[in-house]
C-alpha cells in the first residue's frame, strides 16, 4: 500500500476499486497489519480487488479533498489520531458525497463525532480521549473497557448491518476503551440509525440510511479469524467499493 495518489478509476478493471485507508499507520496496531491480509483474501476468494492507499490523518487535514475521487473510505483503528480534524474531514467527504464508508473502533467513534458536529449542530461535543477537559462529551470512557474482549452484538432486523451480517446476534472482538454515551437521541432524530447494541443496550453499530454504504462498528471486524476469510462487514464494504467504481467507470450518477 502506498501513500500517494492512485491512478484514475477508469484505468482499473470493472471489479477493482480505489480504497482510501485513513489513519496513522503503526506496527503496534494489530488491525493495521491485518488489513493487507484481508485485501489479499478479498482478491483471492471474492475477486474484489481494492487498490489501497494509506492517507495519514495529517494529510487528510492538509487537503480537504484527500479522499475525493476514491471509491471507498475506511477510517481504521489507532486513535487518538495525530489530526482529529483530518479524520473528521475525510468522514464528512465520504458522508456528503456518497462514497462507501466503513469506520471501525476509532473510526466508529469519529463517525459519530463528525455527524454530531456537522449534521446535528452539536459543535461543542468532544471525544474524552483527545479533549479530557471538555465540558460536553459524545464519546466517553466505557464503564467496562472492551480492550481485548469479545462480546455479543444484537443486530436490528431490517438494517444494513443485518443484511450484511445475515444474523440477529454476533460475537465480535473489541479493542477500545471509549464509546458513545450522550446525545444519542439527537443523532437518531437527525437520521443516524443505531442498528447494533450490546446485551446491555449500548450502541455498537451505526449506519446512515439513504447513503450507498455507510457503516461504523465499535468492534473490529478486521480481527475476525486469522485474516484468511474476511468478516461479512469487510466483504460487503469491498463490494460497495467495486459497485461505486463501476458506476464511475460507466458514467452513471452516484
Amino acid at each position: 500500500m502506498t501513500q500517494h495518489a492512485a491512478q484514475p478509476a477508469s484505468s482499473l478493471s470493472a471489479r477493482s476499486a480505489r480504497l482510501a485507508i485513513v489513519g496513522d499507520r503503526s506496527p503496534d496496531v494489530v488491525s493495521h497489519s491485518r488489513i493487507p491480509l484481508l485485501l489479499d483474501a478479498l482478491a483471492g476468494r471474492d475477486r474484489l480487488v481494492l487498490d489501497a492507499y494509506w492517507i495519514p490523518s495529517g494529510d487528510a487535514a492538509a487537503d480537504a479533498g484527500a479522499v475525493r475521487g476514491f471509491d471507498a473510505v475506511w477510517v481504521v483503528p489507532g486513535s487518538p489520531y495525530r489530526s482529529e480534524a483530518g479524520v473528521l474531514s475525510a468522514i464528512r467527504t465520504a458522508r456528503e458525497e456518497g462514497i462507501p464508508f466503513l469506520g471501525t473502533c476509532g473510526g466508529f467513534q469519529h463517525a459519530l463525532l463528525e455527524y454530531a458536529r456537522h449534521e446535528c449542530g452539536l459543535t461543542r461535543v468532544a471525544h474524552a480521549e483527545t479533549e479530557p477537559d471538555a465540558e460536553d462529551f459524545l464519546i466517553e470512557p466505557l464503564a467496562c473497557s472492551l480492550i481485548g474482549h469479545e462480546a455479543t452484538v444484537v443486530i436490528e432486523p431490517g438494517s444494513l448491518a443485518q443484511s450484511v451480517m445475515n444474523a440477529e446476534r454476533s460475537v465480535e472482538r473489541y479493542f477500545c476503551a471509549y464509546g458513545p454515551t450522550r446525545h444519542l437521541d439527537t443523532l437518531r432524530a437527525h437520521g443516524l440509525r443505531f442498528s447494533g447494541l450490546d446485551e446491555d443496550g449500548h450502541v455498537r453499530i451505526a449506519e446512515l440510511p439513504g447513503h450507498p454504504f455507510f457503516l461504523a462498528t465499535l468492534f473490529q471486524p478486521e480481527l475476525a479469524g486469522d485474516g484468511s476469510r474476511p468478516h461479512p462487514v469487510v466483504r460487503a464494504f469491498a463490494r460497495a467499493a467495486v459497485e461505486h467504481a463501476t458506476r464511475v467507470t460507466v458514467g452513471q450518477p452516484m
